[in-house]
């Protein structure tokens, strides 16, 4: 059996250029992904933007180490590795501007880094291609130069994977263990769960056909990089068994849902689709989701056929495990948690696609050709309008919640102070206060502590526009602003720190 399992992850490599030894397809190789990842990075800072404003959560993990506003209340699931990878620019500069082309630069490097693995298991072309259909999704652009960590666990994934497959027992590959180390530890770093998820298949294999080495770097990577969240589990929410049930807890609870109609929502532009209602979006806008497992079965038929199903299967199988806890097992969905599952089946899917339009001599068939270009041509024109119509969207109410901000200084809110209410946590970033929530998944305080707080710094309640302010601030002045309405507490005794 250890033979068997053996040989499917292996594979064969004929016809590949990239297993020709010599310096020039090296070079080769590495400037085509480069490119490719060149223009990732491009792309995200020409049609993202620096300018863009910090979204929800990423306040919530740039205050962890910024200087700009106290930190956020840190929920349950979320985990500390994109606080760490912003802050050697965040610990010194509230500039976002600088703080996105950081951000697109790096992307665009573990990009290049991720496909560069899988050289040697795939066609240079192959992989060029998977990088140029994974980078032009909207959510990945979107999400490029943004402080979450959904495209770094994509990242992780791909370097997690490939490095595996190259790692195998019977040909050593010492740096390829190091490499399922770092993309094991990059994914716990980000998203603790999703790296169990993504590597499931891996620890089946490595137990099935007993390969200790990769076993023994798979785990370490996972354990290194999950460390600081376990740790922090037992230190401040009383065991990693209580941290994972609030989690769940805080994701609507984690059971059996049928979450795929959710996710074709979220498909049109909806960062979070919580509550998930409403129409589903344009059926082109969801095309290309519907040929996305297709393309995967045929790139995983040409595997088979060709003798080399273990390259193809694998990621397959890591994509699979990826997507089911976002597609089965929660009752909301956001575009990103899937990032992971399309980074791994792009290599398949851009396989399918290059051996759809090529023949067994290599040569184009010209018809072939021409419907595939024209499929691409007309995804990319739908995911470009999607971005655009996201980012324009997103954009205008980052500028309400700036504009809530200078309202507020203007008002006399300046820190140290604390906001509560609607959109409170991220316009206290914005603002540079505090924030306190006495219920939903960001409940860090009590209504008591707000009015003591209240007492000694400067304190206000933000309000919908047709809401009705808390109990302990409807003698509150009220006051108007370009966003929510606003109640603002009487001023603490102490103005000394004004």
């Amino acid at each position: 059996m250890t033979h068997g399992t053996n040989a499917m992850l292996v594979g064969v490599r004929r016809g590949d250029p990239a297993a020709v030894p010599g310096a020039f397809w090296r070079r080769r190789d590495s400037r085509l992904l480069a490119a490719v990842a060149g223009a990732f990075t491009l792309a995200q800072l020409l049609l993202v933007g620096p300018g863009l404003g910090l979204g929800w959560d990423e306040t919530v993990y740039v205050s962890q180490v910024g200087a700009q506003a106290p930190a956020s209340f840190f929920s349950a699931p979320r985990a500390r590795g994109i606080s760490l990878l912003v802050a050697p620019i965040a610990s010194w500069s509230t500039s976002t501007e600088l703080l996105r082309v950081y951000l697109a630069l790096l992307s665009g490097l573990g990009l290049y880094l991720a496909l560069r693995v899988w050289r040697g298991l795939f066609r240079t072309r192959v992989l060029a291609l998977a990088g140029a259909l994974f980078a032009t999704l909207w959510v990945t652009l979107y999400y490029g130069p943004t402080a979450m960590p959904n495209l770094w666990v994509a990242l992780g994934a791909l370097i997690t994977v490939g490095c595996f497959l190259r790692a195998r027992a019977d040909r050593p590959d010492r740096r390829a263990l190091w490499g399922v180390a770092a993309g094991a530890m990059l994914m716990a770093w980000m998203r603790p769960t999703d790296a169990v998820w993504v590597t499931l298949p891996l620890i089946v294999l490595v137990a099935a056909a007993r390969l200790w080495r990769p076993a023994l770097a798979l785990l370490g990577g996972l354990a290194a990089g999950a460390a600081e969240w376990v740790i922090e589990a037992f230190v401040s929410y009383g065991g990693l068994g209580r941290r994972l049930s609030e989690g769940s807890d805080i994701q609507g609870g984690l059971g059996l849902y049928f979450a795929v109609d959710d996710q074709l929502r979220s498909l049109g532009g909806r960062g979070l689709c919580r509550p998930c209602s409403g129409p589903l979006p344009h059926p082109a806008v969801m095309a290309w989701w519907f040929v996305l497992p297709l393309l995967a079965v045929v790139g995983l038929v040409i595997a088979v056929r060709a003798r080399r199903a273990g390259p193809t299967l694998v990621p397959l199988a890591c994509a699979a495990t990826a997507a089911v806890p976002y597609l089965f097992m929660i009752g909301y969905a956001a575009p990103r948690f899937l990032l992971p599952a399309y980074a791994l089946l792009a290599i398949p899917v851009a396989d399918a696609l290059l051996h759809l339009v090529t023949g067994p001599n290599g040569r184009w068939r010209p018809v072939a050709a021409a419907v595939v270009a024209l499929g691409l041509a007309g995804h990319l024109a739908v995911q470009y309008t999607v971005l655009e119509r996201t980012v324009d969207r997103t954009a205008a109410d980052r500028r309400v919640w700036a504009r809530t901000a200078d309202e507020l200084h203007r008002l006399g809110i300046r820190p140290p102070c604390l906001l509560t209410g609607h959109e409170a946590l991220p316009v206290a970033y914005y603002t540079g206060c505090s924030s306190a929530a006495t219920s939903g998944p960001n409940a860090n305080s009590t209504e008591a502590d707000i009015r003591r707080t209240a007492r000694r710094i400067p304190t206000a309640t933000l309000i919908r526009p047709d809401g009705t302010p808390p109990p302990y601030a409807r003698d509150w002045k009220a006051h108007h602003s370009p966003g929510p309405d606003l109640r603002l507490a009487p001023p603490p005794a102490d103005e000394g720190h004004r």
